[in-house]
């Protein structure tokens, strides 16, 4: 076993025994999430790019962006957008290259129209967003980390991941990736895209507080609003009765005063459209939830370059790792994982790796562990590759 690798007790509380728990997951189109994806594609597209003009990944971090909220006037049966959406497109690329021009803004820009219309399906791409790219070339000291063939560490961060996800986690992601299915909205075509779901998990009982935005066109009045809001709210009762055996209280639009015609419509299915603004890395961490009794990064892993940075690459692999170990070690009941980089170190040695784990056999499990993340840190070359075809998500 690497003597970078450390395997230790895991020294707390496991999730499932602890008293409370609260899960959180900003859906698909959720301002925070569409910011995400928006940057997460653009760096796709621009490694894909540079791989096939170039061979290779070139310096660039998309990891920075902004969506100002535009301005609506949904109402029953109809609405319109008054002011489109502005997406601020920000971060570093490489933008020439061994004498060529690179049309990065171009790219990004095709990326990110493209990634909007995926996450909010009903938007008029040409009319209800605008978008500024400011992405620029990188400063020459990274830059020249991308000429080594040695790959290393374009940043000083960590990564930390855990495994396997508490059954109130699942549920949460469960909830949302049925909320945002296909089958969903055919069944309840008023939904929109814009979906955040918070979990509390207390005295053996889950109350999941749920944000819909509702799509105007498809709802006639107050009446038929409440009706497809009772319906929605049966469909998911019944889901999570399927999920779990936990009792589980649902509360869907909370603030909605029906009596007042104070309802959550909106003209696109997303709170994007007037009010809600979004930014990269507010959301979602690298395994779709955000988990204030889990261990966390605050890293942006959205965006950032897929072969280079840590804040990425950590935090994705610390992830896999986690769910890997488990699933070969059945005894271990609870991991987490934390790796540390050093900025021009090589990735596949960090300047510490960590476990900590809750295992029925800890001395026979120390090494299996050990060993599996170990022989997992020379995989980062299959990981980037897996990253750049969009086979894992990092939101």
């Amino acid at each position: 076993m690497a003597k970078k690798v450390q395997v230790n007790q895991l020294g707390c509380t496991g999730i499932e025994e602890q008293e409370i728990e609260i899960v959180e997951r900003k859906g698909l189109g959720h301002p925070d999430s569409i910011m995400d994806g928006m940057m997460e594609e653009v760096s796709r597209e621009l490694s894909k790019y540079y791989i096939k003009n170039f061979g290779r990944i070139l310096h660039h971090n998309t990891d920075k962006g902004q969506l100002s909220s535009g301005n609506s006037n949904p109402c029953f049966g109809g609405g319109k957008i008054l002011r489109p959406i502005h997406v601020l497109l920000s971060g570093q690329a490489t933008d020439k290259y061994g004498g060529d021009d690179i049309a990065v803004e171009e790219i990004a820009i095709k990326a990110a129209r493209k990634y909007l219309v995926h996450a909010v399906p009903r938007i008029d791409i040409d009319c209800d967003a605008i978008f500024d790219s400011k992405i620029v070339m990188g400063s020459s000291d990274l830059v020249s980390v991308y000429e080594r063939k040695e790959e290393v560490a374009n940043d000083t961060s960590f990564g930390v991941g855990y495994a396997p996800l508490s059954a109130t986690e699942m549920l949460v992601l469960d909830v949302e990736k049925y909320l945002n299915s296909h089958d969903c909205k055919k069944k309840h075509p008023a939904v929109g895209t814009d979906v955040k779901v918070m979990a509390l998990r207390l005295n053996g009982k889950i109350t999941l507080t749920v944000a819909a935005a509702m799509v105007s066109s498809e709802v006639k009045d107050v009446r038929d609003y409440v009706k497809i809001k009772e319906s929605v709210l049966d469909d998911l009762m019944r889901f999570c009765s399927e999920k779990t055996e936990l009792p589980v209280d649902i509360c869907l639009n909370r603030l909605d005063k029906p009596e007042k015609g104070d309802v959550y419509i909106t003209v696109i299915g997303t709170s994007a459209e007037k009010g809600d603004a979004g930014a990269v890395g507010r959301g979602n961490r690298v395994n779709g939830l955000i988990t204030p009794c889990r261990p966390m990064s605050l890293e942006a892993a959205a965006g950032k370059n897929p072969q280079r940075h840590i804040g990425k690459l950590y935090n994705v692999m610390a992830r896999l790792a986690s769910e890997k170990i488990v699933k070969e070690i059945p005894s271990i009941k609870e991991i987490h994982i934390k790796l540390l980089s050093q900025i021009g170190r090589p990735i596949s040695d960090p300047l510490v790796a960590e476990i900590r784990m809750d295992s029925e056999d800890f001395d026979s499990d120390t090494k299996k562990a050990g060993e599996i993340l170990e022989g997992l840190l020379h995989e980062f070359p299959a990981l980037t590759k897996s990253i750049v075809e969009g086979k894992v998500g990092v939101f």
